[in-house]
């Protein structure tokens, strides 16, 4: 196919969000030769109200939509012709119009521990302060070590390693996918197991998106698809839409391929205080994981009742 125009690839403008806008155009460029040519993608940031609101909780302000609305009203506008997105900020309900045509290779899917103060959570004082600005962080947490403090940390990686270097807290949680794409891996104290810590869901995954009916952007965006890790994150993603759907309930779950092929889902709901925590894992076939993630997140319903859940 011949573009006479640009492919436009829009993304949020933070160092991280740049990095996996960057990863995707080169991996665009390497599958499709006609698009190795000077200025055939362009990458346009967009600036969205989750980056610009900074002193509140998301799930206090509208939640992980507020990171992709105007993306999205870009995309279905034609400002943009593809998206790209941390999976893990992407609703579970896209915008009518718009289709998740590709996950990229999923990346470390752990938590990273990091303070000046200790090596390890168990590690840390009494009374020691935690910023995040995750409700499935600060359940998990508190759950293990009640006699800990968490306030809220909002802001790119940057921004958040600023705060902890400037005594706001004794911690901080970060992705270690984020920490790898920007270099920063050695910035990691600890990293936390998912036995210890279960990652959010879709953690580590790059997902693209494009408009539906425009056959062409999409068929040059599947090509970067890779197969299991969109069984991995739909499952999880399936998960979360039988739960809430959006960042307001503490959920975790994480989905991975065993030896023999089968695929293991693991999966939580707390209550923000960690007071209670409800856990659940299913185990079948890949081509169950979105049956497997529905049917998880609707025990967890069950148990949890609606005094968690709303």
């Amino acid at each position: 196919m011949t573009r006479e125009d640009p492919l436009k690839l829009g993304t949020r403008g933070s160092p991280l969000a740049m990095a996996q806008a960057q990863e995707v155009r080169d991996l665009l460029i390497t599958h499709h030769s006609q698009l190795a040519a000077l200025g055939s993608i362009e990458i346009i940031e967009i600036k969205t109200t989750g980056d610009a609101v900074q002193d509140r909780a998301l799930s206090e302000v509208g939640g992980k939509g507020l990171f992709s609305k105007e993306i999205d009203a870009a995309q279905l506008e034609g400002q943009i012709d593809i998206a790209v997105h941390s999976m893990k900020d992407l609703e579970t309900h896209l915008v009518p119009g718009i289709a998740l045509v590709a996950a990229l290779q999923r990346e470390d899917v752990r938590d990273a521990f990091i303070s000046h103060k200790a090596n390890r959570l168990a590690e840390l004082p009494s009374g020691s302060i935690i910023g995040t600005s995750s409700l499935r962080r600060q359940s998990q947490i508190l759950h293990k070590r009640p006699d800990l403090k968490v306030c809220l940390f909002r802001g790119n990686v940057q921004t958040r390693l600023r705060k902890l270097s400037e005594g706001v807290a004794d911690a901080t949680l970060l992705a270690l996918a984020g920490l790898n794409r920007l270099g920063k891996s050695e910035l990691a104290t600890d990293i936390m197991a998912p036995e210890d810590l279960l990652p959010a869901v879709a953690q580590g995954a790059i997902g693209i998106t494009c408009r539906e009916g425009d056959d062409d952007t999409i068929a040059l965006v599947h090509a970067l698809n890779h197969q299991p890790t969109m069984i991995r994150v739909s499952a999880e993603r399936a998960l979360l839409n039988a739960l809430d759907g959006s960042c307001r309930t503490p959920v975790g779950g994480l989905a991975e391929f065993q030896e023999d092929g089968r695929l293991w889902l693991r999966a939580l709901v707390a209550k923000e205080d960690g007071s209670q925590v409800f856990e659940t894992e299913r185990t079948g076939l890949a081509s169950d994981g979105d049956a497997m993630g529905r049917d998880a997140g609707d025990e967890l319903r069950s148990r949890a009742g609606p005094n968690i859940l709303s």
